[in-house]
């Protein structure tokens, strides 16, 4: 079981940003590469550390995690649903300015080049309630930008490829040493040499590419997947940019989703609620025979074992849910008429609800427990 954001960084759900991002850089400091040479279980701590903060420090994204908890990011928002999947290139190049003066780019005290990533790009899948059910894989068509066929770039001669500036200031504590963005390459630690004609300024060009997303079963409404490296390209030795695929939910005809449980309306006439029946009923995949019994009474709730939405997290998979609503007739010949008049007064038609039989609001409770 993944460990509570909250938790890694040492914070209450109260905190505020400010809260969030004090406790962050005192745990990437804690356990920065570069204190931590060779030492995997710090830098497992430290990508830990990175991915709490990628989703606590964005509003939208923590308040889905305080609702939802890893489920609304397995697979999905954050560094591509898992710290296992992060590399150092996407910590530093997100959080770098975080760290201040105190550590340069990761590769050994700071001294090796740190790498410029491209920029994400955005879009939004639609699915149907059967494709989140079952989970799909989409081709989607993106416009990327890519390095020109041809271009070359050389050593940026402000920052001598390192991709940033040192600056020392002289305080009362003593000299302070800060890094900063090299203002020349852009942190690439390259400039642009050769540009083919029909290159931009950057010497890059747009292609059109068709990008394959796999997407797990259980999925939720404006939740976030991430397919790595599908992104922008950047100048020189950089590390292309991510492809963010926001989900949206179709509206199914039928079917009601609650979290992972479905919900479907049965409407039968008062003869078959009288009488009992079979009758078939929409489920996710395909129709679903099933028997009521003689005199059911209309508000009560059938449950259907496992015929709801999987867990994201593998965990089994919800409910179907029947809601059973007698439908009264608004109007009736002579003779229905008269039946009905006669039944006022006849003992079988008279309410009496059995006292094991829950009330409305007590199925309600239930149903939300």
């Amino acid at each position: 079981m993944k460990k509570d954001f909250y938790e890694i960084l040492g914070i209450s759900k109260n905190a505020d940003a400010a809260e969030i991002k004090k406790a962050y850089r005192k745990s990437a400091l804690k356990y920065h590469p570069d204190k931590n040479p060779g030492d995997k279980e710090a830098e497992e701590n430290f990508k830990l550390a990175a991915e709490a903060y990628e989703v606590l420090s964005d509003p939208n994204k923590k308040a889905k995690y305080d609702q939802y908890g890893h489920q609304a990011f397995d697979g999905s928002g954050g560094f591509g649903g898992g710290h296992g999947g992060m590399n150092m290139d996407d910590i530093f190049s997100q959080f770098g300015d975080i760290f201040g003066g105190g550590f340069g780019g990761f590769g050994g005290g700071g001294g090796g080049p740190r790498r410029a990533k491209g920029s994400n790009l955005r879009i939004k899948v639609k699915l149907t309630l059967e494709e989140i059910a079952n989970g799909v894989e989409k081709k989607v068509k993106v416009k990327r930008k890519v390095q020109a066929k041809g271009v070359t770039y050389k050593t940026c001669s402000t920052c001598n490829g390192q991709g940033q500036v040192m600056r020392v200031t002289n305080t009362i504590l003593g000299r302070m040493q800060s890094a900063s963005t090299c203002p020349t390459c852009g942190g690439s630690g390259q400039i642009l040499d050769k540009r083919p004609s029909d290159a931009d300024a950057q010497g890059m060009i747009v292609e059109d590419e068709t990008v394959s997303i796999k997407i797990p079963a259980g999925v939720v409404d404006g939740m976030q997947l991430k397919v790595s490296n599908k992104g922008n390209d950047a100048p020189g030795n950089s590390i292309p940019g991510d492809l963010i695929v926001a989900i949206e939910e179709l509206e199914h005809e039928f079917l009601k989703r609650e979290g992972e449980n479905i919900h479907y309306d049965l409407y039968i006439s008062f003869p078959e609620a009288v009488l009992g029946v079979s009758k078939d009923i929409e489920a996710i995949n395909g129709k679903v025979r099933i028997k009521l019994e003689e005199g059911i009474q209309s508000g009560k709730i059938l449950r259907l074992k496992g015929k709801g939405i999987p867990s994201i997290n593998g965990y089994g998979s919800g409910d179907l849910l029947v809601h059973v609503n007698v439908w009264t007739p608004r109007t009736l010949n002579k003779e229905q008429k008269q039946f009905f008049e006669n039944a006022l007064n006849d003992e079988h038609f008279t309410p009496s609800p059995e006292k094991s039989e829950k009330s409305f609001f007590e199925k309600v409770k239930d149903m939300f427990s």
